[in-house]
């Protein structure tokens, strides 16, 4: 699938206000399932712009910012991506990981160490208990055992788009039972650890054709989890489904709050408020 992208983000401040360096997680990634044939970053007011790699690999995007100080803070991204994982079970598990539970070689289980820590917000003993109560029976099969955990969280929480910043504890999502798409990915890779299963953070943006009342487009977050052979594969709780090529991951991570899209600070007067303004368009070519 051809997707075309255009994303804006726009901060505005009661006064005028001077920038910190900003880095920005908006280029998707280039995988054999994924190519990006074009990408543009517009920044205002003008900053130099120095695109680097952070520690997972992620394209990471650092603006300078050279001028004085300014009202308004602009960053638009465009771009042109392929998607290629039309069929999400086109993959091959090895023999030892056919059934769950399984376990990762040495050399796996080292590579994964971080995408099996558990948080401390998130006590063992409560995640144990929800599994117990939402996620029986449990399939003997890899594949069929991700999907029931994966429609388990989809069914016991209401969607919710949350404005602010942040990602929920565990915890509060269950207690709430509701969230935001980052919120209910935080919460399934909790589970997933919990049950030596390796997830990891994955943010980015998700196509969906247009229908009449639907909210506008924003950015997305799921999880990947890593199966021995098939590798990292997409969970989608919010919709309760394997990603497919309707997924466009841009940045993945072990701490969800790591890869937020813009992350960045400012320098103005005592009690300088901001104001955020997004937008989003995807089209189907």
């Amino acid at each position: 699938m051809f997707l075309r992208l255009a994303h804006l983000t726009r901060y505005e401040y009661s006064a005028a206000v001077s920038f910190a360096p900003h880095a920005m997680y908006l280029r998707p990634r280039e995988t054999p399932r994924q190519r990006l044939h074009s990408f543009e970053l517009t920044i205002a007011p003008a900053a130099r712009r120095v695109a680097t790699t952070d520690p997972l690999d992620n394209a990471l995007d650092w603006a300078y910012f050279e001028g004085g100080a300014a009202a308004q803070l602009e960053i638009r991204s465009e771009l042109m991506v392929e998607t290629l994982d039309t069929n999400p079970f086109d993959f091959f598990l090895r023999p030892t990981a056919l059934a769950y539970p399984f376990r990762y070689d040495d050399a796996e289980r080292v590579a994964l160490a971080p995408c099996l820590v558990r948080r401390a917000d998130a006590p063992p003993a409560a995640l144990e208990a929800w599994l117990a109560a939402h996620l029986t029976p449990r399939p003997a099969e890899t594949v069929p055992f991700l999907t029931a955990l994966n429609h388990a969280v989809q069914r016991a929480l209401a969607y919710t788009r949350r404005d602010e910043e942040g990602i929920q504890p565990p915890l509060t999502t269950l207690a709430r039972g509701s969230g935001s798409c980052r919120d209910y990915a935080a919460l399934l890779i909790e589970l997933c650890r919990a049950l030596g299963i390796a997830a990891r953070f994955v943010s980015g943006y998700l196509y969906e054709p247009p229908v009449a009342g639907s909210l506008p487009p924003a950015m997305h977050a799921w999880v990947e989890v890593y199966l021995p052979g098939a590798g990292w594969r997409g969970l989608d709780p919010t919709r309760g489904i394997f990603c497919d090529d309707a997924f466009v991951p841009v940045a993945h991570a072990a701490i969800p709050e790591s890869v937020n899209p813009i992350q960045g600070t400012f320098f103005g007067p005592a009690g300088v408020t901001a104001r955020l303004h997004t937008q989003l368009a995807i089209d189907k070519l």
